[in-house]
């Protein structure tokens, strides 16, 4: 019927990129499973999948009340030894009892919610893409949320990040298509300086490979929120070029070596990112903040040999 996720986007909290040694003990979040990792095209590590279970309220933009019982599947994941994401998904179905069953029912179809009553998708989806929820509704933030904070209070980080930045997290929804070829398409929206919420309509055959796709650009918004923070603040704060360079540095050692948008990405939902490509442009941007950083860089190198041979 419906898929709702959200990720939870952070710097980790370790004052140098972490090891693979070290990133597998951090994201061993379930005994006897095995962290998966891939070194190309840049490190990535990825915890076994956990299953949260609920029995709670689904969203709906008119207030209607449905009964959603199931599990949510979280998992957590470093990229380039610095970025730390925690994310959540689940399907939600109709249910065919139309009744609450045992929780053993509910576990043997991890990550599937079944909704009691009636329940319209287009007023499911539309709520669940709303900045404010009912209490007691689905909180796909807070179980995402608390498996990136697992991840941040592993005793293998020093707890010294080379500079301070916020979390950002990005609720998403994927209503299916039936229709004959379909492409994935996506609206992206930014609601807050934190908050981002991402709409897909995606030909059925393909929603599996949407977790990726909505954790790939969690990560690169996070990317570009956190250089333009960054920039904002060093370049236009007090002291001299050659200090306001130094305040990016840790930027540019920590952040520029990971944009690379889509590496991951199934090619059936590339269409999505090059819709965001072309509007609002990521890369683009990305690409600017890029050239200011360096420029700055190279007036404050011209700057420093002008006052050696002075």
């Amino acid at each position: 019927m419906l898929t709702f996720g959200e990720v939870h986007t952070g710097l980790l909290q370790n004052s140098t990129s972490l090891p693979w040694d070290a990133t597998a003990e951090v994201l061993n979040l379930l005994v006897g499973e095995q962290v998966r990792r891939s070194e190309r095209p840049m490190a990535y590590a990825v915890s076994p999948n956990l299953l949260t279970s609920v029995d709670c309220r689904l969203p709906a933009l008119s207030g209607k009340v449905i009964r959603g019982v199931g599990t949510v599947i979280t998992r957590a994941s470093i990229t380039g030894g610095h970025v730390a994401q925690g994310s959540g998904h689940t399907v939600v179905v109709k249910s065919t009892a139309n009744r609450r069953l045992s929780w053993s029912h509910y576990l043997t179809r991890p990550g599937t919610i079944e909704a009691i009553g009636k329940a319209d998708v287009a007023d499911m989806a539309r709520g669940f893409a709303g900045t404010s929820q009912a209490l007691g509704t689905l909180n796909l933030g807070a179980i995402s949320g608390r498996t990136l904070d697992a991840v941040q209070r592993s005793t293998r980080l020093d707890r010294n990040p080379p500079f301070r930045t916020q979390r950002t997290h990005m609720r998403w929804v994927v209503t299916p298509t039936d229709e004959p070829g379909a492409e994935a398409t996506g609206t992206f929206r930014v609601v807050s300086p934190t908050l981002r919420v991402l709409e897909l309509i995606v030909p059925r055959e393909h929603v599996a490979s949407i977790v990726d796709l909505c954790e790939d650009l969690a990560l690169h918004d996070w990317l570009l929120t956190t250089l333009l923070a960054l920039m904002e603040s060093s370049l236009t704060g007090p002291g001299t070029r050659a200090q306001r360079i130094a305040r990016l540095r840790p930027a540019i050692d920590t952040l520029l070596h990971l944009w690379m948008p889509a590496a991951r990405v199934d090619e059936a939902v590339l269409p999505v990112w090059r819709d965001l490509e072309r509007r609002p442009g990521f890369t683009r941007q990305w690409d600017a903040s890029v050239s200011r950083i360096r420029d700055q860089m190279t007036l404050g190198t011209l700057a420093l040999l002008e006052s050696a041979t002075a």
